[in-house]
Parts: structure tokens; sequence; C-alpha cells
């Protein structure tokens, strides 16, 4: 028997943020589609967010492809799943400065944080309208509002996220869909390690960074209030902030700074 619970797709959901965004919609008895590259951590995730009853679908799919992206939503559309609530939480980042960095793997980071982004809400955003309901969340960044040496690519590609969250948002204000962005800022998580970041003096103090369950119910509670952005965290609020009024020149060589490998 189907069941009439609404369902959430969350990518990037086998960890971090995305994981306990999970843990929320399970807690409150939405069905889960869960996607990822890891088939095996995907069932491994699913056996446990069923044990809160709910029906949870894992896909495994490599959003580094944005054709990945449209066979996601062929996937769920053969298989009759109405989607209410889409999370894009997938990203990467890479660190280094740009003229040493592979620009391939750069691409890549693109192809995940934006092209894929904008593949899915497309898509799933023309089911909401046609219904007048759902709702989105993008997981956007602190680094969409600071310039980013150290991590430029990254800082670009939420940049891109911020603004195209804000701008979708107005063009549905007359409408029952919203769009919401999620700004975290250095959060415990494995970004880092996959960024190859360990050398960066930002992520030397582990107490410092932020709690991804405490990141996750921010953007959790903001979402379902119906808000246009979070920024998670008072010193990330502060910090946005004044990167408002300081000049952009002084944020990035600030950012340098506070970025830069430990033995520099």
């Amino acid at each position: 028997m189907k069941s009439t619970n609404p369902y959430v797709l969350i990518t990037g959901a086998t960890s971090g943020i995305g994981y306990e965004l999970a843990k929320l919609f399970a807690a409150d008895q939405y069905n889960l589609v869960i996607t990822a590259r890891d088939q095996q951590a995907l069932d491994a995730r699913a056996a446990e967010f069923r044990q809160n009853g709910v029906f949870v679908v894992p896909i495994a799919k490599n959003l580094f492809d944005p054709e990945e992206a449209f066979a996601l939503y062929s996937d769920l559309r053969v298989q009759d799943i109405r989607i209410d609530v889409l999370v894009n939480n997938a990203g990467q980042g890479v660190y280094g400065e740009f003229e040493e960095t592979d620009i391939d793997r750069e691409l890549d980071i693109i192809n995940l944080n934006i092209a894929s982004l904008v593949v899915l809400t497309k898509l799933f955003l023309k089911d909401m309208t046609s219904r007048n309901s759902g709702k989105i969340l993008n997981l956007a960044s602190v680094a969409s509002k600071l310039p980013g040496p150290w991590q430029a690519v990254y800082h670009g590609t939420k940049a891109f996220v911020l603004s195209f969250s804000e701008a979708i948002r107005e063009e549905l204000r007359d409408t029952g869909v919203t769009v919401t962005a999620l700004m975290p800022g250095v959060t415990d998580t494995d970004f880092f390690n996959k960024a190859d970041m360990q050398d960066s003096k930002a992520v030397q103090d582990k107490d410092a960074m932020a709690d991804p369950a405490v990141v996750a119910k921010d953007g959790y509670e903001a979402l379902m209030a119906g808000k246009d952005k979070v920024i998670s965290g008072f010193k990330n609020k502060l910090q946005v902030g004044m990167s408002n009024v300081l000049p952009d020149s002084t944020v990035a060589h600030q950012t340098y700074e506070q970025q830069k490998p430990i033995d520099d």
C-alpha cells in the first residue's frame, strides 16, 4: 500500500548536514528519497531511517554528471513518487590557489554545486508549481557572501546558489512554493577531507566548528517557516554583517589570511 505521507528528496544524504536533515524529516514522518554515490552507504542509512516507520527510497547517482540529475527525476517519475520537498544539499570544494588546482576537479565541482542543482530545481519546481505547493532548500554558505581565496571556485558556486535561490523565490512569490537558502559556516563534516583542506588555518580549531545537527535544525526550521534564507550561527551572522560594510578587497584579504596553510 502506497504511503500518503509527503516525500522529501535529499541529495548528499549519507553524511554531514544532509544526514542530519534526513533524520529531522524522518522524525516528522516524511518519506525519504535519499541519494549519494555510494549505494552501500545509502542502504545503511535507509535501514536507519526506516526505524521511524517511514518509506525510504535509496538511489545511487553521481551528481558530478548533470545527466544523472535528469535520470534521478526520471526514475522517480517511473516510480510515481511525488516530491513535496527538495533539498539540494550535495556539494564539494577543493582547496588551494586557483593557479595550481586541478581544472577537471573544479569543473566537476561546478557541475555538482551548480549544474545538477539547477537541473533538479527546474524539474521538480515545474511539478510543484503545477499543484501550487512545495518547498525547496538549497545549501548555500556564508561563503556565498565572501570572496574566497584558497577556495575560489567553491565560493563562486555558493554565490551562484544564493543569488539563484533569491531570484526564483521572488518569481514564485504569488505561488504556494517557497525557496530557502541555508548558509552555514565552518561545520564539522567530511567536506574538508574531500577538499584536501586539512592544512588550512580555518579548520585547525575543531571546537569552533559548528555541529551539523544544529545547522540542519536551523535550515529545517527556516524551510518549514517559509523563510528566504538563514545564516546558521551567531559568529557567521557577524562575519556576513561585517562583509556587507567592508570593501570586498578587505574581505578577500581577511579570508586569504584565515584560510591559508598553517605553515605559510
